[in-house]
């Protein structure tokens, strides 16, 4: 796709105070000669303040870090994170057409846009507030079709979804992003075939929804208003060069750092010795010379049992669920002692297994073994 700067632009560019400031502290993290590696931060706080890249916004960054002009476009035009044309006020939709998208209905999904935004990409829409386009794969391949709109990925959307999140940002709401069909994550679209015990106990949203809702910044632009910018770095830099520290701007809210004596070397402190681990006391369970009437339990159905195991508990004296389901501390560790595996009864949660096992229960695991999985 051919980039080109927008017919259509601005006189000028400045950052306000607060993004001048951050952008002044970014150049600090390279070396003296090296300040065009903040190129591309420069760049995408000059496209959060105005909501593109205009031709005196590259040329302002380029003047910044002391580069050619013609570097700073090279960077703006390579990367498609960069819009050089004006966006929508409100959001921007990127629509993924990419093969897994396309046959999930992506291309249903443009029509929407075209119809309730602007005929076509790169078009703001008559009130301004809207523009979209259609890109490449953004990675949700499993969660197809989806759309990136603004900062966050809205998954697994239909064209009445898409309408209704156009029709709530119009109403000034931020919808929430993440799968739109109620999934949590990108488990099966027909529900958990795995860890289902997990399901009832986790929170409502997925960690990377849950902190797009924690921040509200899905649609938000930078503007300068958030955490205080610090930038340790600068001192530190300054006392490896073998000066003093450097200067902090006071926009920027930081302090000098304060140096720290060296501490005086002295003879090794010996180390000492760790207090032992309390041993806990055996105690013989229950156990059994032949298993009840109507046959021993299948022990394998106890997820870390295998044949060998079976026999060996076999051996012992257990042959049912219930016995197991039954072990406290010191039974557990009278029965790791004999079967050389210690530690692996807690570890793979045997008891829990054997309980819901003894009472008709099915675990995950014996579900899988009796399915041949």
């Amino acid at each position: 796709m051919l980039r080109r700067l927008h017919f259509e632009q601005p006189e000028s560019f400045a950052f306000t105070p607060e993004n001048r400031a951050w952008a002044e502290a970014q150049i600090t993290k390279y070396p003296e000669g090296r300040q065009a590696s903040a190129v591309i931060p420069l760049l995408w706080r000059a496209q959060e303040q105005e909501g593109w890249l205009s031709k005196p916004a590259i040329e302002h960054v380029a003047d910044m870090l002391g580069m050619a002009y013609i570097r700073a476009l090279e960077v703006a035009s390579f990367y498609f994170m960069f819009q050089l044309q004006p966006v929508g006020s409100v959001a921007h939709f990127q629509v993924c057409g990419t093969t897994p998208c396309m046959l999930c209905g992506s291309e249903a999904l443009v029509e929407v846009l075209q119809q309730k935004v602007a005929a076509n990409p790169h078009e703001v829409s008559a009130d301004g507030r809207f523009s979209w386009e259609e890109v490449e794969c953004l990675g949700a391949c499993s969660n197809a079709p989806m759309a990136q709109i603004g900062k966050d990925y809205y998954e697994d959307l239909s064209p009445d979804r898409l309408s209704e999140i156009i029709d709530e940002l119009s109403a000034g709401e931020v919808p929430v992003p993440g799968p739109q069909t109620g999934r949590y994550a990108s488990e099966p679209a027909t529900g958990l075939t795995s860890l289902t015990a997990y399901e009832s106990g986790r929170p409502p949203h997925n960690s990377s929804v849950a902190r797009a809702l924690d921040l509200g910044d899905t649609i938000k632009r930078i503007d300068g208003s958030e955490v205080p910018l610090t930038t340790p770095w600068r001192d530190a830099w300054a006392g490896k060069k073998g000066g003093k520290p450097a200067t902090t701007p006071a926009n920027t809210g930081d302090a000098p750092v304060k140096e720290t004596p060296a501490k005086a070397v002295g003879p090794k402190a010996e180390k000492k010795p760790e207090a032992p681990v309390a041993e806990v006391a055996e105690a013989q369970p229950e156990t059994l010379s032949a298993p009840r009437a109507g046959g021993a339990d299948d022990l394998k159905l106890i997820g870390g049992v295998g044949p060998k195991l079976e026999g060996m508990l076999n051996a012992l004296g257990f042959w049912h669920f219930d016995q197991i389901a039954g072990w406290g501390e010191a039974e557990i560790a009278w029965v790791d002692s004999r079967l050389k595996f210690k530690g692996r009864i807690a570890r793979d949660n045997w008891v829990e297994q054997a309980r819901i096992l003894a009472e008709g229960g099915e675990t995950e695991f014996s579900r899988g073994k009796k399915r041949g999985k």
